[in-house]
């Protein structure tokens, strides 16, 4: 797994390939018929704009085209969306990066980078940002800090989904899919009402086995238990989201909308990359023996690996059009997520670094917006306030001699953490003269964290001439926090000594700030003839003070309170773009450029103990170019491509210490794809329907610090994957039958590598899914 430059040649087929959809343009001309791509309306501005008109960098998507591709999953937007990188380890430990800015922290006193929005309320928090997409309205990906309309956690950019709602007439929808893998799915909505009420039902529910074979339990296994490991990367996910919408008057809409969702999945594998399972070797894409621990049920209160995981979301939004000119909206959001993710972070069949995250966080929100928008002016103003808690406990189990031999402390003794037969030395008799066999160990680690942020905003947009709009904004945000640290971690038996530097002995110890800022945002927009619109932006970004508590040793040997504050990452964001339309609106492209330029960059590291904490990188720039571009080639045939440069490094600075000059985690230099639709007449009742995906990403390091561990690279080279589906269905529209495959060529790949055991020398990998094949029918109802 070297990590590699993009070759010419494979920089070459980008280049051709974004070329040939440029092409399209000449195609079209000679189309010249009256097929447009239809307008999406986006709210990126707290209003109803159409996408050209919004002077920010903003990919959308409506549910449609989400589902001509089968994008069902968050990660998927990934392959289509330029400067966005979405990564799931697990529907718990989701990674969401704009322009190379991860924002994946479990930690409960860690503040988002990247603000996740869920039908207008932010939903930000790591553990409970995952959700299924079924039933979509729209999805629109906004880049660049947006802190003024969409508060302090998009320092770098937003996410939004907005799901559909309930309409008066009867409609209803029953789609269902078998797979490999023994894949299963089912989901649908039915929707209807009068003239003052409607209602929607929407569910989903998807399960598959899991992709790596799990060989713990099985005969000839080390597993010391015996108890079987379902194979891992399984799934299970059940939603459903009953929403009603009242419109009393004309003037009046109000939505409520509910949402729960329940994960059971079989668990990461993280395959160790020093020793291998019994029989077997040490390539992530093979099976893994991984036995989780003998007192797994003690210890983490289940026994099998694996996620559990529920949110629940409750979301009131309120719109009055006071007058033509004048409207108010009033967003209250309520969301609370539980999570248990049990894992082996060592990724062997020994007892040796057997952990799990206990993760919970409750958040409500509400948000006060007037909008008056007048022949030259548009103001925005509101107010908001956002309140959350959260824990995250991480208890820990390993056998004492394991664990002390894994990490070299008795390699006197000659023995090898795992033997070349598979079978794992335990110590212990030889250590206590037979005292005992196996010599437990477990302690637990807890992190807190509350949050009170007030902010009040304005946004003024002043229409010179025709040609000419200005926009300035401004928000201020105060936060309230307070956070709290406990562990409970017992001396080793065998040496006597303390075997993790952070224990409190139970105790909880606490701290208490606030901070307040200013963010300011400045647009212009040049509207150059009526196809085409240019725009440049200055936008300040913030990612909250991170408020860090924890607990050291002191001169007694006992554990004492350490606090420490991370300054504020601030970001300035400089950029300018492009939005047009061509050949009587069957093109439509955007291209931008952007500089951003970091204080007090945040990143997330491990201590000696395998526990992550925050630390202050010192200063950061990033550089980059993106464009997409959308073309229909005639009734039945339309692409699709995007492209992105991003140079984003930390600054090659000796005040920066050792990350000096290293890349950003996550985040390839290059990406693109290019797909297609197209659909044509079979016969008089029959239409075939199809689409493709091609996507490209360059090479990327999953650790800040760029450096292999323990002799192993902890990055991937390039990837290249292809979707499709092809079907056939009713000219009516009532009915639809479709093969699909994804990672069509199944192509290994990584999707993350280090993690926890890298902290302890122990670098893991995480494979990327394998080909998924199978078959898809729709049914629907109504007019």
């Amino acid at each position: 797994m070297k990590t590699l430059k993009p070759s010419i040649f494979t920089l070459s087929k980008l280049s051709l390939l974004v070329a040939a959809v440029m092409g399209t343009h000449a195609f079209a001309a000679e189309q010249r018929n009256n097929n447009q791509i239809e307008e999406i309306t986006v709210t990126a501005q707290k209003r109803d704009q159409s996408i050209q008109d919004v002077p920010v960098s903003i990919s959308a998507y409506d549910g449609a085209f989400l589902e001509r591709l089968g994008v069902a999953e968050l990660d998927t937007l990934s392959e289509i969306t330029p400067g966005l990188v979405i990564q799931e380890q697990s529907p718990n430990n989701p990674g969401f990066v704009i322009r190379g800015i991860t924002s994946d922290s479990g930690s409960s006193q860690a503040a988002p980078r990247v603000s996740i929005y869920y039908n207008g309320a932010d939903v930000s928090r790591s553990r409970g940002s995952y959700f299924e997409l079924f039933d979509i309205e729209r999805v629109e990906v906004v880049k660049g800090p947006q802190a003024t309309l969409f508060g302090t956690a998009a320092s770098v950019g937003a996410l939004s989904v907005i799901t559909r709602k309930p309409q008066e007439e009867f409609s209803a929808q029953l789609k269902g899919s078998l797979g490999n893998y023994s894949a299963e799915a089912l989901n649908g909505f039915v929707t209807g009402g009068n003239s003052q009420v409607q209602g929607r039902l929407a569910f989903s529910y998807r399960q598959r086995d899991g992709f790596i074979r799990n060989i713990a339990g099985e005969a000839g296994s080390q597993n010391p238990d015996g108890f079987d490991q379902e194979d891992m990367h399984g799934i299970e996910r059940t939603s459903f989201r009953p929403s009603l919408r009242f419109t009393p008057n004309e003037d009046v809409t109000v939505d409520l909308v509910y949402t729960y969702e329940k994960n059971d999945d079989t668990g990461t594998s993280f395959k160790n990359g020093l020793y291998a399972p019994t029989g077997g070797n040490t390539s992530p894409f093979t099976f893994v023996e991984m036995a989780g621990s003998p007192e797994s049920e003690d210890v983490f209160g289940r026994q099998d690996l694996g996620v559990e995981r529920t949110v629940e979301d409750l979301n009131l939004t309120v719109n009055w059009d006071i007058n033509s000119a004048l409207t108010f909206t009033s967003i209250t959001a309520g969301r609370s997520f539980d999570s248990l993710e049990v894992f082996d972070a060592d990724g062997t069949q020994a007892w040796f670094l057997e952990f799990a995250e206990d993760a919970n966080g409750d958040q409500f929100s509400q948000e006060f917006r007037l909008i008056h928008q007048g022949d030259k002016l548009t103001t925005i103003a509101g107010v908001s306030y956002f309140t959350e808690d959260g824990s995250q406990a991480v208890p820990f189990s390993t056998e004492e001699s394991i664990f002390l031999n894994c990490l070299g402390a008795f390699s006197d003794l000659g023995q090898p953490c795992v033997a070349s037969d598979g079978s794992v030395p335990i110590l212990t008799p030889t250590l206590t003269q037979g005292a005992f066999e196996l010599l437990p160990y477990s302690f637990e680690f807890e992190n807190y964290g509350d949050t009170d942020a007030y902010s009040a905003f304005v946004d003024v947009t002043y229409a010179l001439n025709d040609v000419l709009e200005l926009t300035t904004g401004l928000r201020y945000v105060r936060e309230d926090k307070s956070s709290g640290y406990r562990s409970n971690a017992p001396a080793s038996v065998l040496t006597g000594s303390e075997l993790f530097t952070v224990n409190t002995n139970g105790e909880i110890f606490r701290a208490q700030a606030d901070y307040d800022d200013w963010l300011p945002r400045f647009n212009l927009l040049y509207v150059f003839n009526e196809k085409i619109n240019m725009y440049a932006t200055i936008s300040k970004g913030r990612r909250s003070d991170v408020l860090s508590v924890t607990s050291v040793r002191g001169e007694d040997g006992l554990g004492e309170e350490s606090v420490s504050e991370i300054p504020a990452e601030i970001i300035w964001n400089y950029e300018a773009g492009i939005k047009g339309q061509a050949f009587d609106k069957s093109v439509n492209y955007n291209a931008s450029v952007f500089y951003q330029d970091y204080s007090n960059f945040q990143v997330t590291l491990l201590d000696d103990d395998g526990v992550a904490f925050a630390a202050d990188a010192g200063s950061a720039t990033n550089l980059g170019v993106e464009a997409e571009v959308r073309a229909l080639l005639g009734a039945d045939f339309e692409v699709f491509a995007n492209f992105a440069y991003l140079d984003a490094t930390i600054d090659d600075d000796s005040t920066n210490g050792n990350l000096a000059g290293n890349r950003f985690r996550l985040q390839p230099e290059w990406t693109a794809s290019i797909g297609m639709f197209y659909s044509t007449e079979l016969a008089q009742d029959y239409n075939l329907t199809s689409s493709l995906l091609y996507s490209y990403r360059s090479d990327v390091f999953f650790e800040p610090a760029n450096a292999p561990i323990s002799g192993l690279d902890i990055s991937e080279d390039a990837v290249s994957l292809v979707s499709a589906r092809i079907g056939i269905a009713g000219s009516d529209e009532n009915w639809s039958v479709s093969l699909f495959a994804s990672n069509l060529l199944d192509k290994e790949y990584l999707v993350d590598a280090g993690n926890t055991g890298g902290g302890f020398g122990n670098p893991t990998f995480v494979a990327g899914p394998p080909r998924f094949y199978g078959v898809e029918f729709t049914m629907n109802f109504g007019d």
